[in-house]
C-alpha cells in the first residue's frame, strides 16, 4: 500500500460537495462539484492492506479496487486507468450510477466510514478521457463471424465492445432514435450528462462496432432475417415491462409510468423538443415508489417547476444506520438521502394508495392509508385514511420483466419462473446461438450487474463461435451472496 497508515491519518470519509440546491435546480447539469486531487489521494490512501478484499467479492465485475486506489495515491494515473479498464468497460457509468456495493463490503467500513471507492473510480476515468488515454482497442484479426446485439443499454454495449475486440463483426440494434437505452432516456441529465455516453460510443465506433438506431427488431427487421444474417444474437433489451397499479381511477389522464415521463426531459436537453408533453410545471405531483427511479422523477419534477411533490413508499422508513438484518458485508438497509431528496418534496413511508379521484377525466387527487407488515403482508392501519390533491401522478414501482410480445415470442426463447429469459451458465438461451445478458435475463438489477453480464455473455458467444474464448467471464463467484 502507498501509505499503510492512511486509514489512521484520514479517518473521515470525504465525498465531493454537491452544488447548492438553489443553483442546481435551475439547470440540468450534474449535481457534484470536483474533488481536489490532494483530497482524492488522501481518500485513496485510506484503502487498507486488509488481506481479503471483500470489495472484490461485492462487485460483480471483480474490480481491482485496492490496486487502483494505490495507483491514485502514488499519482500513477496512467496505470490506474489500465487497471480499471481491465475489469470494467464503462467506469464513467458505474462511477456515477452504481450504488456501490463494494463500499458496503469495505473492510474499513466495519469500524469507520468506508473508502470512497466510487469517487476514485469516476475521477480516474474522467481524467483518462481528459488526457486522451481512452483510445480505440482494435482487434488484431477478424474472425469473419457476425453477431447481432439487440439493445444498447450497459449490458448490450459491454457485450458489443468485448465481441468487437475479439474480432467479430458486431451490429447493435436499438429501437430508440439514439444509442444508450435507459442510460440515454431513463437517467436524468443531472445524474449523468449524456456527453459521457457519446464519447464512449465514439471509441466503440472507431473499434468497429456498428450501431443501428431506430430499428425495432421483430418489426422493422424480422427475427428470421436476423437469424439468417448473423451467426449469433445477444438479447440485451432490459426489463422494460413496468409494474402497474390497477386500482380504481387508474384510467384517469395525468397518471403515468415513470418511463413515460422521464425520457421527455432528456429529449428537451438533447434539443429535440422545446418543452415536454408531460410536465410537472405548476402541478401538484405525487410519485408512487420510493426507489431510485422515484428519486429521478422527483428531481425532474422539481426542475420543471412542480408546486408540491410527495413521494410514497409502501415499506417502512429504514433505520438511520445499517439494519441488523443486513450485516457487513451485505448491502445495508438504511435511510438514504439522494441529491433529489435534498432539493425538496415530502417523503411518506409505510403508505398504500387505495384509489385515484378525478374530474372531467383528469386526476385531481388520491386516497391512501398507512400500512404495517403482518405475517409477510401489508395490512391497513384502521383510522389512517387520508386524501391528497394531485395533478400529476407518476408510477415508479419498478419493472416486472422483459416485454414478451414480439421479439421474444418470435425467437421462441423460453422464460424462467420469474418471467425472465431462461439461460444456461454460459448465458445461452434455450435457442442455440441466442444469448441473453442484463435485466432481460436477470430481472431488474444494477448497472454493474448489467456490464458484468454483458462481458460474461460475450465470452459465451465467443466460445460458441470459436470453440474457445480468451474473453473474461468476470462475474465474481461470491457476488451473488454479497450483492
Amino acid at each position: 500500500m502507498g501509505d499503510p497508515n492512511g486509514f489512521l491519518k484520514y479517518r473521515s470519509r470525504v465525498t465531493p460537495p454537491r452544488r447548492p440546491v438553489a443553483v442546481r435546480i435551475q439547470d440540468w447539469h450534474e449535481v457534484y462539484e470536483d474533488l481536489p486531487d490532494e483530497t482524492l489521494k488522501q481518500q485513496a490512501s485510506r484503502c487498507m492492506d486488509c488481506g481479503i478484499a471483500f470489495c472484490h467479492g461485492a462487485c460483480p465485475l471483480g474490480n481491482l479496487i485496492p490496486e487502483w486506489n494505490h495507483l491514485v495515491y502514488t499519482d500513477d494515473w496512467r496505470k490506474s486507468i489500465d487497471r480499471l479498464h481491465a475489469t470494467n468497460n464503462f467506469p464513467e457509468f458505474t462511477g456515477r450510477l452504481c450504488p456501490a456495493p463494494c463500499e458496503a463490503a469495505c473492510v474499513l467500513g466495519i469500524s469507520q466510514d468506508p473508502v470512497t471507492i466510487k469517487q476514485v473510480e469516476v475521477e480516474i476515468i474522467d481524467r483518462a478521457f481528459d488526457e486522451g488515454w481512452v483510445e480505440p482497442v482494435r482487434a488484431q484479426t477478424q474472425t469473419g463471424k457476425r453477431v447481432a446485439v439487440v439493445g444498447s443499454g450497459p449490458a448490450g454495449l459491454a457485450a458489443a465492445q468485448q465481441l468487437t475486440r475479439a474480432g467479430h463483426a458486431v451490429t447493435v440494434f436499438e429501437r430508440d432514435d439514439r444509442i444508450g437505452g435507459l442510460l440515454r432516456y431513463g437517467i436524468p441529465e443531472f445524474k449523468m450528462e449524456k456527453r459521457h455516453i457519446d464519447r464512449r460510443l465514439e471509441q466503440m465506433e472507431a473499434e468497429g462496432t456498428e450501431f443501428r438506431s431506430g430499428v425495432n427488431v421483430g418489426v422493422d427487421i424480422s427475427t428470421e432475417q436476423l437469424r439468417a444474417d448473423f451467426d449469433a444474437i445477444v438479447l440485451a433489451g432490459g426489463a422494460t415491462a413496468a409494474r402497474d397499479l390497477p386500482i380504481p381511477g387508474r384510467e384517469l389522464d395525468g397518471i403515468h409510468q415513470a418511463m413515460e415521463y422521464l425520457p421527455w426531459s432528456n429529449r428537451v436537453q438533447q434539443g429535440d423538443i422545446d418543452a415536454p408533453p408531460i410536465t410537472a410545471d405548476g402541478k401538484r405531483v405525487v410519485i408512487i415508489g420510493g426507489g431510485d427511479t422515484g428519486a429521478d422523477c422527483l428531481g425532474t419534477a422539481l426542475r420543471q417547476g412542480a408546486t408540491t411533490t410527495h413521494q410514497f413508499e409502501i415499506m417502512p422508513r429504514p433505520p438511520d444506520s445499517r439494519a441488523p438484518s443486513t450485516p457487513w458485508p451485505t448491502y445495508p438497509l438504511m435511510f438514504r438521502v439522494s441529491s433529489a431528496h435534498e432539493e425538496g418534496g415530502e417523503r411518506i413511508f409505510a403508505v398504500n394508495t387505495d384509489h385515484f379521484s378525478g374530474s372531467a377525466g383528469k386526476v385531481t387527487g388520491l386516497s391512501a392509508h398507512d400500512v404495517e407488515m403482518k405475517n409477510g403482508r401489508f395490512e391497513k392501519i384502521e383510522g389512517t385514511d387520508f386524501e391528497l390533491e394531485a395533478d400529476l401522478v407518476l408510477l415508479a414501482m419498478g419493472f416486472v420483466g422483459p416485454e414478451r410480445e414480439g421479439l421474444l415470442t418470435e425467437l421462441g426463447v423460453e422464460l424462467d419462473g420469474r418471467g425472465n429469459v431462461a439461460r444456461a451458465a454460459n448465458f445461452e438461451t434455450t435457442v442455440p446461438g441466442v444469448f441473453v445478458a442484463g435485466d432481460m435475463g436477470r430481472g431488474q438489477s444494477l448497472i454493474v450487474w448489467a456490464i458484468a453480464e454483458g462481458r460474461a455473455a460475450a465470452a459465451g458467444v465467443d466460445d460458441y463461435l470459436e470453440g474457445g474464448s480468451v474473453l473474461p467471464a468476470p462475474i465474481h463467484p461470491t457476488a451473488v451472496a454479497l450483492r
